[in-house]
């Protein structure tokens, strides 16, 4: 009984000297809210609005379609419907929307946004909407995007036309089809001249 009592003693003891040591050291806790002067939640707040908004610009930046991919979804849009938004449906009814798009290729590049994790894109493409939406011109430009960022992410960020092009017409492996040959000829047309990448 003299042995279970004196190892108590001792471990009560170690537990009050280690507590005391501990209550010295300063704690993960007890830094963040010195940094922040005691408003952690409104700094974290602020962190994550602020990161949000820079992820969101990058991520939307290819989506906002200006410049080059502007002017390729343009060059598309006017060999697809003429630029017009009540096109009739392409295809035998498959393909629909200013941009032709089939079913398909929509089911893609959804699946593609909501892999990714695309905080402008995904929730776009995929929450409440419906293969019908690509009626919607800026929905459809939407669809685009994500398409060209899964099948050729690297001419889509350089902005070369035909690869897009050629892509959007001919499928994944489009670009090296030689059936889309014709297709780009049509879109080159519209860019005026323009040169696949330039």
């Amino acid at each position: 009984m003299g042995q279970t009592r004196r190892s108590q003693s001792w471990r009560q003891k170690l537990r009050r000297g280690a507590g005391a040591v501990a209550a010295r050291l300063p704690t993960r806790r007890r830094s963040w809210r010195r940094a922040t002067g005691g408003r952690s939640e409104r700094v974290l707040r602020r962190l994550l609005l602020g990161l949000t908004l820079v992820v969101t610009l990058f991520v939307a930046w290819p989506a906002s379609a200006s410049g080059r991919h502007r002017a390729i979804l343009d060059a598309i849009l006017l060999v697809e419907s003429g630029g017009r938004d009540d096109c009739p449906d392409g295809d035998g009814g498959k393909a629909i929307g200013p941009y032709q798009i089939h079913r398909v290729y929509w089911e893609d590049a959804v699946k593609h946004a909501l892999a990714q994790g695309s905080v402008v894109v995904a929730p776009a493409l995929g929450r409440g909407r419906d293969y019908q939406a690509c009626r919607q011109r800026a929905y459809a430009e939407q669809v685009i995007t994500a398409y060209m960022q899964k099948w050729v992410p690297e001419a889509w960020r350089r902005g070369d036309a035909e690869v897009i092009a050629r892509t959007h017409n001919g499928g994944p492996q489009g670009a090296r089809n030689h059936k889309t040959d014709g297709y780009w000829e049509r879109v080159r047309r519209r860019l005026g001249g323009a040169r696949a990448g330039t």
